[in-house]
C-alpha cells in the first residue's frame, strides 16, 4: 500500500465555525486558506509547493528585507558588533523575511474553532539571540478570522525584532484586476527600485494615494505605508469587488505599518494582491523605524484578521 502523500508544508492544521473555515501550515505557521461560505478570501496553493511569494506565511523576528543582511549591535560596554545574516535574497542581496520562514513549527493546542503553534529562534549568524515566536488563530461564524503573534525574548540579551504576516487577499472567482483596493493610509516608504531597501518617505498622491479606493488594473506596486488611520483602534484595509462585497484585513495598533504588494509574477497565482501587516518597515534593523529593542522576558505581540465584507 501506498502512502499517503504529506504536504509540503508539513501538517495542516483546520479550524472551522459555522461556514468559516481556515487551514493553517506547520510550516512558517502559514495560513494557507480562509474562506467563508466557500467563497476564498485569500490565495491558496496546491499539496506539492510551498507558500508562492511567502503567501500566507507569518515573520519574524523581523518582516520584509535587512539590507546586505548587515546590521550594527550595541554592546553593553558601550561599544557596537557588526553583525552579519545569512542572506536569503540573493537577486538583491538581502536577508528576508526573518528566521522561521522555513521552520515548522509545533503545536500547543489545536480546537474545533482555534489552533496555536510556536517555534524557536535559536542563535545564529547575525542574531545572537534566543526568542520564541507563537501564532494563535481563530475564526468565528460571523465570517471572520483572527490571528495574535507574540515574540518573547527567552535569552540573556536585549534583541532587535519586529513583526510581520504576509497574507494574500482575495474575493472569490472575482478577477484580482477589477477589485478596488482601499488602504487608509497618509504616507508612502519610498524604496530604491533594485534593492527594495527605503531610501524615504512621501505623502501618499496619484496612484499610490489608497484611501478613495483604487481599482488594481494595471496597478503594480510593492510599497510600504504608514500614517495609517485608526477607526476603533483598528487599521481596515479592503478589496472589494464590483458587486459590494470584498473582504477587510484589520490590525491592531501595534502594526503601524501595511505593505501592499500587487504582482503577476508569483508562480501558481497570477496576478495577486498581499496586504502585509507590520510593525516596522524593511531594514529596521538599520534605520529604527518602527523597531522594538526587548528586554529579557519582555515579549511583542501583535493582533491582526481578515473578515468577509458583505454588499
Amino acid at each position: 500500500m501506498t502512502a499517503p502523500t504529506r504536504p509540503a508544508t508539513g501538517e495542516q492544521f483546520e479550524i472551522a465555525a459555522g461556514d468559516t473555515r481556515a487551514v493553517i501550515t506547520e510550516l512558517a505557521a502559514g495560513l494557507r486558506l480562509f474562506e467563508v461560505a466557500g467563497t476564498a478570501l485569500t490565495e491558496t496553493y496546491d499539496d506539492d509547493a510551498i507558500a508562492p511569494g511567502a503567501a500566507g506565511v507569518t515573520l519574524a523576528p523581523w518582516p520584509n528585507r535587512i539590507a546586505g543582511g548587515r546590521w550594527t549591535q550595541p554592546l553593553p560596554d558601550g561599544g557596537t558588533k557588526v553583525q552579519q545574516l545569512d542572506i536569503t535574497e540573493p537577486s538583491r542581496g538581502n536577508a528576508s523575511h526573518g528566521l522561521l520562514r522555513n521552520t515548522g513549527y509545533t503545536p500547543i493546542e489545536h480546537r474545533a474553532e482555534s489552533v496555536t503553534l510556536s517555534a524557536g529562534i535559536y542563535p545564529q549568524h547575525g542574531y545572537p539571540f534566543h526568542l520564541t515566536h507563537e501564532v494563535h488563530y481563530a475564526v468565528s461564524d460571523d465570517g471572520s478570522l483572527s490571528v495574535r503573534q507574540r515574540l518573547t525574548n527567552r535569552g540573556t540579551g536585549t534583541a532587535p525584532v519586529a513583526l510581520g504576516a504576509h497574507p494574500y487577499l482575495r474575493v472569490g472567482d472575482v478577477p484580482v484586476d477589477e477589485l478596488t483596493l482601499r488602504v487608509e493610509a497618509t504616507t508612502r516608504v519610498v524604496a530604491d527600485p533594485q534593492t527594495l531597501i527605503p531610501t524615504g518617505t512621501e505623502p501618499v498622491a496619484g496612484e499610490h494615494d489608497l484611501r478613495g479606493g483604487v481599482r488594481i488594473g494595471a496597478l503594480r506596486t510593492d510599497s510600504a505605508y504608514t500614517g495609517l488611520t485608526a477607526v476603533d483602534g483598528q487599521h481596515r484595509h479592503e478589496l472589494r469587488a464590483p458587486d459590494g462585497s470584498g473582504v477587510q484585513l484589520w490590525t491592531g495598533p501595534e502594526c503601524t505599518y501595511a505593505h501592499v504588494f500587487i504582482t503577476e509574477d508569483t508562480p501558481g497565482l497570477g496576478l495577486a494582491v498581499a496586504i502585509e501587516p507590520m510593525t516596522a518597515p524593511a531594514n529596521a534593523f538599520n534605520s529604527g523605524d518602527g523597531l522594538r529593542w526587548l528586554a529579557p522576558g519582555e515579549d511583542l505581540t501583535i493582533t491582526w484578521g481578515i473578515r468577509r465584507l458583505t454588499r
